[in-house]
């Protein structure tokens, strides 16, 4: 029986799809105009899309809420995201001061 359940198990495992390696890529245009805006082209969240990672204008300010910063003001430094889009899990100060966890991806 053990062994039934352990040839189970196995089989439903092969069955994951795992997450495409390659993306798609930023036209070149799209590419262009990150770069003169001094971004940089990477890879962000679960899927392997290039993004333009934009640099913010405030970035490593203090803040005390959401509108403090042109990105995401972090709740744990208090200071203003360096790039947009932000991925992963982290806190920030909402509109009125107060924390809200999220994840991206």
């Amino acid at each position: 029986m053990r062994r039934l359940a352990l040839i189970a198990a196995l089989a439903l495992g092969a069955c994951v799809e795992e997450p495409p390696t390659e993306g798609k890529r930023l036209s070149d245009a799209d590419r262009a105009e990150c770069l003169l805006k001094g971004g940089t082209v990477g890879r962000g969240g679960l899927l392997p899309d290039e993004v333009c990672f934009r640099p913010e204008p405030d970035a490593g300010k203090s803040c005390a809420k959401a509108a403090d910063c042109s990105g995401v003001c972090f709740a744990d430094t208090r200071t203003c995201s360096p790039v947009s889009p932000m991925f992963g899990c982290y806190e920030f100060l909402d509109e009125t001061g107060q924390t809200v966890g999220i994840c991206i991806d």
